[in-house]
């Protein structure tokens, strides 16, 4: 029965964002309880949701309603697997976000209420892409989530937050051009089978001619390639991140971005079969690009936030490698990837903001011998870091490992190249921790406080969910399965049979 579950998840930030807009200025405080109100109301009945997803799948949350008739556009939400995951790790980032970064916008452009209120418009937004059954609407909203983050880097970023904003803009700009002309393209030719419709169920009936297929394919592609990023469409990343607070970072590295990959997976596979394999050889050298460029660029970093910013670089890199590699292993790897990668990006640039915001700066020689002085950081923070470079026992490890299979087992060579980028992670995170966190006190961090409660209960969340992911992650994958599998076949590929050596005896 349609009861406007996903609507209602949708409307929920958007109510708190106006709300939290339209309480007095004098009242900083009560606009941040009402913000956080809001993400957490949300944050429980996304629960709720995914609790009735895993129980009775996603028949119970589709909504489709008639929207502009004349391009064959609708107001249609639904869930899968993908998208139920997504939904998930965006209602878990905002109220985290919204509490570890109390007091990071004091000194922003415009009022603190703006802050959070954007924060809000940004989660609703992003709920509506994860969600959204029809192209025309997805495009629409893709698009729409420009604006929050434009303001959250350009109103409360660092000193040089207007360079990072508008590079920001112009680079996601190029790219939403480039998917318009193919959802353009995409009108065309469902207006030549009859009545035109761009709800996901009928777009993928259509019979597109292959070069017509190929074209259409690379003006999404390229979108969420500059949305991931991609090497060579990544450079605006290490920008906004370096500029934006520790909470926007977590924004649009750990939900943002992956709208990006999400989009590959969802459009690129889901609409453009044929050409998602034509164009494979060429998307896994970029990706295999990506995960050691990255990698190696974040090794060469004296600031720890654009350090950060590179490892995600690298980290897309192996997401990508897994969406098309093709396989079920590699694609399962990668949707697991995207969550566990939010969530361990996230406590990274948390607990650096937090060293960062004591300090006052974000250069890596300013630092060392935190250890000693602020024991509980320094050992949050070396658990944020043995996350994000996928040890053994934590969520990442699972998903790496799995992208790493799947991609082994049908392009031996990209999979074994890459796995220098695990090498390389560990030389990124382990040198990083070594020269903030080891060695003498430095001048200025005698002082230097320990976490706060409000920042451990910000932190607590991400630890559990990584360890308890790391340990049992079965009930994501469940999840997710599903959707692969419908995504493998809508592709037409099928995991190779593994090989058994015969021996002589058996022949």
């Amino acid at each position: 029965m349609n009861i406007g579950w996903l609507t209602l998840l949708l409307l929920l930030p958007f109510v708190g964002a106006i709300a939290t807009m339209l309480v007095p200025k004098a009242k900083a405080l009560t606009a941040k309880q009402v913000a956080l109100g809001f993400s957490l109301v949300t944050l429980v009945l996304t629960v709720i949701v995914a609790i009735g997803y895993h129980r009775n799948g996603a028949a119970d949350y589709a909504e489709t309603h008639t929207w502009i008739k004349a391009f064959g556009a609708h107001y249609a939400l639904g869930l899968d697997g993908l998208g139920i995951v997504m939904v998930v790790l965006t209602a878990l980032l905002s109220p985290i976000v919204i509490i570890a970064s109390w007091n990071d916008a004091a000194h922003g452009r415009w009022s603190e209420k703006s802050f959070f209120a954007w924060i809000l418009g940004l989660e609703a937004l992003s709920i509506g892409v994860f969600s959204a059954t029809d192209v025309f609407l997805f495009y629409v909203l893709f698009e729409a989530t420009l604006i929050p983050m434009y303001f959250l880097i350009g109103g409360f970023g660092g000193p040089q937050r207007s360079y990072a904003a508008v590079k920001f803009l112009l680079y996601s700009l190029l790219g939403g051009l480039l998917m318009l002309a193919s959802v353009v393209g995409l009108y065309v030719v469902s207006a030549k089978h009859g009545a035109p419709s761009y709800l996901l169920a009928d777009m993928v009936k259509l019979d597109i001619s292959q070069n017509t297929e190929r074209w259409l394919f690379l003006g999404f592609f390229f979108a969420f390639a500059v949305k991931a990023p991609m090497v060579p469409f990544h450079t605006w990343l290490p920008d906004a991140a370096g500029e934006a607070t520790p909470g926007t970072s977590v924004l649009l590295v750990g939900i943002l971005d992956k709208i990006g990959t999400f989009g590959m997976i969802r459009f690129c596979l889901g609409l453009f079969p044929n050409a998602s394999q034509w164009a494979t050889p060429v998307i896994l050298v970029l990706a295999l690009i990506s995960v050691l460029y990255g990698a190696l660029l974040a090794i060469g970093q004296t600031d720890i936030k654009r350090l950060i910013a590179y490892t995600s670089i690298s980290h897309f890199g192996f997401i990508v490698m897994g969406i098309f590699a093709l396989t079920s292993q590699g694609l399962t790897g990668s949707t697991l990837y995207m969550f566990n990668h939010g969530l361990s990006t996230a406590a990274l640039f948390l607990v650096a903001g937090y060293l960062i915001s004591r300090r006052g700066s974000a250069r890596i020689a300013d630092y060392g011998g935190v250890e000693k002085v602020a024991p509980v950081l320094a050992g949050t923070f070396l658990f944020a870091g043995l996350s994000s470079l996928a040890l053994p026992g934590l969520s990442p490890f699972i998903s790496e490992f799995m992208v790493l299979a799947g991609t082994f087992s049908r392009h031996k060579v990209i999979a074994v190249i890459a796995v220098l980028g695990i090498v390389l992670a560990a030389l990124y995170i382990l040198l990083m921790y070594q020269r903030t966190m080891t060695g003498p006190v430095r001048d200025g961090i005698e002082k230097l406080k320990d976490l706060n409660p409000r920042e451990v209960l910000a932190i607590a969340p991400l630890v559990i969910l990584i360890i308890g992911l790391g340990i049992f992650p079965k009930p994501i994958v469940d999840i997710i399965k599903p959707a692969v599998d419908s995504t493998m076949q809508r592709v037409g590929v099928t995991d190779k049979a593994p090989q058994i050596p015969v021996t002589e005896g058996q022949k």
